[in-house]
Formats: C-alpha cells, structure tokens, sequence
C-alpha cells in the first residue's frame, strides 16, 4: 500500500481542522487518508494508565465523527482509522514514520498572542523523520484559496502561494523538493525566500560576500538562491517560481511573506545532539505565529 496522509485525531477543533485538510491532502496526492486516535492524548492522563471501556467508547466516538468530516471533504479517498494507546508522543511518531506526512492541529489565540501548539504537537515536530503539517482551528478550504473578484472567500478560484523559506548557507533538497511538489499539486505558485542580515564588520574576512554594499549583496545571494532553484525548476517546468531575496530576521521576513499564502514549507535539521531533538528559532516562529498551515520537513 502506498504510505498514507495520517491525521491525528481527539475530538477537538483544532484536530476535526487538521482531518479536513489531510483529507484534501490525501486527493491532491491520490493516497490513502489514515484518521490515528491516541487513547492517552490528554496531558491529563498519566502516560500507562490502562485502557478503560469508556475509553474505547469515546475513541469510536471520535473517530466516527472524524471520518464522517473527512468523507464530506474528499469523499474519493479510501479512508481507514487506527485506535492506539499512547503514550501520545510515541504513537504519534510511530505513526508518522510510516506516512508521507502527519497533519495535526493547533489552538489559535486572539489578538497578537500567536498560536497555542499543544506540548504533543511540539514534541512530534521536533522529533518526527518524515514531515509534518500543523493546521490552525478555523482553517477552512477557501482560506488556501484566493479571494473572489468580489473579495469574497471563494473553493473555484486558483490557489495561494505555497512559501519556501530557504537558508542559502545549508539548502536542503527535502525541503524545496516539498515545498514544488506543494505548488505542482495545487498549480500554485512558490514563492521562495531567503533573508540575510548584514554581517559584523569584525567577521569579515577578504573576499566575502559580506564585503558587497546591500544592493550588490543582494544581487549575488539572489543569483545564488536562482542557482539552487534551477534543478528544481527543470523538474517541475509547470511551477511558477518567485523569488525574494530580503534584508532582515528570517523570522520576520517569513511572517511577511507567509502572510496570505495557502502554505509554508520550513525546514528542521535532524540532530542527536545531547540536549535532544530541538527546533531552531525560525521554524518555532512559523509554528506559533503564521496564520497559514505549516510543513515541517526534516532533513540530515
């Protein structure tokens, strides 16, 4: 069987939201829909506590409801579900490391507060091999769309970019091979992103890049970030490629331009450092503040 689209699945808002956009997931990419429930997902819950009956009751509960959603989504795609005991962490990435990628959902919060990723959602992202998209509570198929002529939300209209922040000192092809499968999917374009900051005059040495004025140096760097999109743009001839090259954080850089798209694509580096599996500064900004779905891709 091919390696399915996986949903994580509670009963919660922010989970029903994450099975709505698996299940269009799993049709733009003609695979299986996999709906997993993970007994002790509840942080209230000590890791081991048995199984009860109730349990098991309220398990089927979530999941009928999760499959009548995802039925109504993407009503062509072979749908099945799986019921697992945690702890919820562990399952959840056993989970992921037989799929093609894992969707789970996130608590929105009001005002400029960001977003709430639950303690599971954040450790499975930091820990996953294969990637994982975390999907925002009032996320709705029109919002991966583009408005209406009359500015309203509108499913018929083409779809919003798909944003690649891209780091020039170490481009991942897992990454941007993502982020154009993304876009030829969903015939978006791809908006690909690299911010640099000017260096400390005491770290440059002769010859750098750093020497160049800003104009020139964003000159080269975005001849560099052309260069490594040329392989990927031969293999994907039918992707519209955009690319900017700013001054600036790549934090807010990408803020700015995830702001509006249907997806961003991050990348997150696979270490077995001693203070364990950890998520760099960029790619924790994306999944607390950006108001779109989020892809992130692990990579050597």
């Amino acid at each position: 069987m091919l390696p399915p689209v996986i949903a994580g699945v509670d009963g919660s808002a922010e989970s029903l939201a994450a099975v709505d956009w698996a299940a269009r997931e799993a049709a733009h990419r003609d695979l299986p829909l996999r709906l997993v429930h993970v007994w002790n997902w509840h942080p209230r819950q000590d890791d081991g506590e048995p199984v009860t009956a109730a349990q098991r009751h309220q398990a089927r509960r979530v999941l009928r409801q999760a499959k009548e959603r995802a039925r109504t989504v993407a009503p062509g795609v072979h749908l099945y579900d799986e019921q697992v005991e945690g702890p919820a962490t562990a399952a959840l990435l056993k989970a992921a490391g037989e799929a093609e990628l894992l969707v789970l959902g996130s608590r929105g919060l009001s005002g400029f507060t960001g977003f709430l990723v639950g303690s599971v959602a954040q450790s499975v992202v930091a820990r996953a091999t294969r990637p994982v998209v975390l999907v925002r509570t009032d996320e709705e198929p029109a919002d991966e769309h583009l408005p209406a002529g009359n500015g309203r939300a509108s499913i018929l209209t083409g779809y919003r970019d798909v944003v690649l922040g891209v780091d020039l000192g170490d481009p991942c092809d897992a990454v941007i091979e993502f982020a154009f499968e993304a876009a030829r999917l969903r015939g978006a374009r791809l908006r690909a992103v690299h911010a640099w900051q000017p260096p400390s005059p005491l770290g440059l040495g002769p010859g750098e890049i750093g020497l160049l004025d800003g104009p020139r140096r964003a000159g080269e760097l975005h001849g560099f970030l052309s260069a490594v999109l040329q392989v990927w743009r031969d293999k994907y001839p039918g992707v519209e490629v955009a690319e900017t090259v700013v001054a600036g954080r790549a934090q807010s850089a990408l803020l700015r331009a995830a702001s509006g798209a249907g997806l961003l694509v991050v990348g997150r580096r696979l270490t077995d450092r001693p203070a364990g599996p950890l998520i760099g500064p960029v790619t924790h900004t994306a999944i607390h503040h950006v108001g779109c779905p989020v892809a992130v891709v692990p990579h050597e």
